[in-house]
């Protein structure tokens, strides 16, 4: 069974939103069933600002090898993920806050619709937080019986006279609201917040990491925290990591089935079954649009040293409404999945084996070539979607050693470059992040192409 596209989105063109559960086959269920897990109340997770619904694919996992039912769970794809410059300010493929309430609010009633449940549990990171605040503030606190906020700026990135309809201006009319009162909370729904330990690139007293180094912000790293909410703090992780970490998981889990969960790891599923969307980046602006008209291939890999294994194992193009798949996999097969679309670069996708099934595998294409790039043979890319690369704190080695475009301290960048010569063309890369090891090839950049070594933990 798919969700009804009609029910949910009113606007012509505008994306499906994405279920991690809905409309999956039916496939071997390796994890224990939990008692505790039909108890629970159905989940809708949130992504945050310029993201997708992809990024919950490990959370999704977890949920399942503790006995979560996959159609009980749900992520959602806003459209226009990235917010406007000022809220009230109309601006081309991005959303203000009452888009994203209304998004929010449909995926919350068709859930609800879909399993019977009189409540759902909502969790989000970064500013999927503001929108799950936002809906429960604005009528809709009894729908949701808990609320998991994961590196929420609840009091902004900054707190400044400048900027006023920013979304992220603790000082501006949004956040004011949403934070007026004795309590930061509305009653009547759980609410649970996970934080860094200064590690978390917007919540920082210096603003640095908003382009305005020696300003302060007005904001430390307590500003996820929220008065009337139970606070955590989670150590040294970093902004994507309180929502994506094992760590968090412990704590979104316990929170919402009242245990602890039965395990961290992931169980493999016996045969595994993967599609997504295809989205585009008009103007240079990420969106959750669907692309019609893209080819997707993917290959079995080599673990060692990303040759393929012979020809696609999975062809497949895009229609209006952007989705390729499903390819049947094996969960101990390394994959490279290759998106080609017009204008666009074409991108060749390494990524580690997939342990069990998804539907919100989402491909975008890689950023243009640019300036920075020319006189290169070939460009490869290592990039964590689910969090970012922390010096000292990770092992991270791109090509063997440790990437010089990455900032020490605060963990704030998500993606490092290798350029190679064209006698280089060909050849494998490495990327180590801590555990995870890809090994991708570099593809020519004289025919527009770009290897991405996506890390998937």
């Amino acid at each position: 069974m798919r969700l009804s596209r009609r029910s949910i989105l009113k606007s012509a063109g505008a994306l499906p939103l994405l279920a991690g559960s809905f409309g999956l086959e039916a496939l071997a269920q390796t994890a224990p069933a939990a008692p505790v897990a039909a108890q629970m109340p159905p989940i809708l997770f949130v992504h945050g600002n310029g993201d997708q619904a992809a990024l919950w694919i490990t959370s999704l996992w977890r949920m399942e090898s503790n006995g979560v039912p996959r159609e009980r769970m749900f992520a959602i794809n806003f459209t226009d993920p990235l917010a406007r410059s000022d809220d009230k300010v109309e601006q081309a493929n991005r959303s203000s806050t009452e888009d994203q309430r209304r998004e929010l609010a449909d995926a919350i009633t068709e859930l609800k619709r879909r399993t019977g449940a009189p409540r759902v549990a909502l969790v989000g990171n970064s500013r999927g937080g503001n929108s799950i605040r936002n809906v429960i503030r604005n009528g809709g606190g009894g729908d949701v019986s808990h609320a998991v906020l994961c590196g929420v700026p609840n009091h902004g990135v900054y707190d400044w006279d400048e900027g006023l309809g920013g979304e992220f201006n603790g000082r501006g009319p949004f956040l004011r609201g949403l934070n007026a009162g004795e309590n930061e909370v509305t009653a009547g729904t759980a609410f649970l917040t996970l934080r860094s330990d200064g590690m978390d690139k917007f919540a920082q007293p210096d603003g640095r990491f908003v382009g305005k180094p020696g300003t302060p912000t007005g904001v430390t790293a307590e500003g996820p925290a929220l008065k009337g909410a139970t606070n955590l703090v989670l150590g040294a992780i970093d902004h994507r990591e309180t929502a994506f970490h094992p760590r968090a998981f412990r704590e979104i889990y316990k929170f919402i089935a009242g245990r602890e969960p039965s395990r961290l790891d992931i169980v493999p599923e016996a045969d595994v079954r993967l599609s997504g969307l295809v989205t585009g980046t008009p103007g240079g602006v990420q969106t959750n649009r669907p692309v019609s008209g893209a080819t997707v291939d993917v290959y079995r890999v080599s673990g060692a040293t990303g040759e393929r294994s012979g020809g696609p194992i999975h062809s497949s193009q895009t229609a209006a409404d952007g989705r390729w798949g499903p390819a049947q996999v094996d969960p101990t097969w390394y994959l490279e999945i290759v998106l080609t679309s017009a204008g666009s670069t074409t991108t060749h996708f390494y990524r580690s084996p997939f342990p069990r099934s998804s539907e919100i595998v989402h491909l975008r294409a890689a950023r243009p070539l640019g300036a920075a790039d020319a006189g290169a043979g070939a460009v490869v890319l290592m990039s964590r979607p689910r969090g970012y690369f922390g010096l000292p704190r990770d092992v991270v080695l791109f090509d063997g050693r440790e990437p010089t475009d990455v900032k020490p301290g605060v963990p704030t960048d998500s993606v490092t470059t290798v350029r190679l010569p064209a006698a280089e063309i060909g050849r494998p890369v490495v990327a180590l992040f801590n555990e995870e090891r890809i090994v991708a090839r570099a593809w020519p950049a004289s025919e527009n192409r770009i290897a991405v070594a996506e890390l998937t933990y």
